[in-house]
């Protein structure tokens, strides 16, 4: 069982911040691409950024230019800094690892999710 621990949501005020942190063990860290993906009421689950072991990202478009992710490997820890926060940025927000291999294909695991609520 491959454990995750998020934190950093909350409740904010539109056109503030957070930054959102997920730390899973060395072993999947080291070999995974670690994502963020969110979920609001009554809509599916969305990518929202991720990035690989080397550092190359992806970001939905709703939040590009507005969140960075980012992968610390000495504290096998991903970040999501989100900055000019929108009502509709309010969800129920997901840490993924993927690991891919040759032999097993694709493998993802999933944080239990952490809420971010964005109200004045």
């Amino acid at each position: 069982q491959v454990q995750f621990v998020e934190s950093g949501g909350g409740l904010v005020q539109p056109g503030g911040s957070l930054r959102l942190s997920c730390a899973v063990s060395r072993t999947i860290f080291s070999l995974a691409t670690m994502g963020w993906y969110r979920q609001a009421p009554g809509k599916e689950r969305e990518l929202v950024a991720d990035i690989t072991i080397g550092d190359s990202t992806n970001y939905a478009d709703a939040v590009k230019g507005r969140f960075t992710i980012s992968r610390d490997n000495t504290k096998n820890t991903v970040y999501l800094q989100m900055n000019s926060l929108r009502p509709e940025d309010t969800a129920l927000y997901y840490c993924n690892a993927q690991l891919t291999s040759m032999i097993f294909g694709t493998t993802e695991y999933w944080g239990q999710g952490i809420q971010v609520t964005v109200s004045s």
